[in-house]
């Protein structure tokens, strides 16, 4: 489902060069949930970005669902990112002035669907994540463990085959994360969603089914 060939990822100022990820070959499966390790600054965040289409590697190549996406404009690199490719934030990106329903709708604008169908599809992403009494709530008005449930129905109501999660329970307590993470495994066991999370937990990463490791940008396990 996703390849990562030979990826290198160098940030250049007018004085500095960094080099934030080197020589990194991986490929993941169809289904499979897989976990990304390192300590804080070593490429995971960058690794999870370049996999999502939201940054471009310096070199290498990526192919997503046997796709090879560097041809690719702006505009189809975001519809092929809202097609196959759901999103899970630490900090939530929830939109405060907007009700739990139209949070969970947004990917959706962006689709040729109607208010009906993507009422009903933000509905049954809601029900999904045991939600669906919280419609009409605003984000300040939830608890984290919900405002992040809310992002999950949101990165999954447009049916993405990938979900990318980069710290999801990073502003959870443990029970809350413990949630968090059985939502995600029941996507992957029960959907065949294919998950990548960026963890600092090492024992959720160990209840997923690979764990890669990263240290200062290279892939070491």
């Amino acid at each position: 489902m996703i390849r990562l060939q030979n990826i290198e990822k160098v940030y250049r100022t007018s004085t500095v060069e960094t080099l934030a990820l080197s020589s990194i070959n991986l490929d993941i499966a169809k289904g499979e949930f897989l976990s990304i390790m390192g300590p804080s600054g070593c490429g995971k965040s960058t690794l999870l970005n370049i996999m999502g289409l939201l940054d471009a590697p310096s070199k290498g190549d990526i192919k997503i669902d046997n796709q090879k996406t560097d041809h690719l404009s702006d505009k189809q690199l975001a519809a092929f990112r809202n097609k196959k490719l759901g999103f899970i934030f630490q900090s939530y990106h929830l939109i405060n002035d907007l009700q739990v329903l139209d949070n969970v709708e947004l990917p959706l604008l962006y689709r040729d669907s109607t208010a009906k169908e993507r009422k009903m599809l933000a509905t049954e992403a809601l029900e999904k994540v045991g939600l669906a009494n919280r419609v009409k709530h605003f984000p300040n008005q939830l608890s984290g463990g919900q405002k992040q449930r809310v992002a999950i129905a949101r990165a999954i109501v447009g049916r993405p085959e990938i979900i990318l999660a980069d710290e999801p329970t990073g502003n959870l307590d443990s029970a809350m994360g413990s949630e968090i993470l059985d939502i995600l495994l029941q996507l992957n066991q029960k959907d065949g969603t294919t998950i990548v999370m960026v963890t600092h937990d090492e024992n959720m990463a160990h209840k997923t089914h690979r764990l890669v490791r990263l240290f200062d940008g290279s892939q070491v396990q």
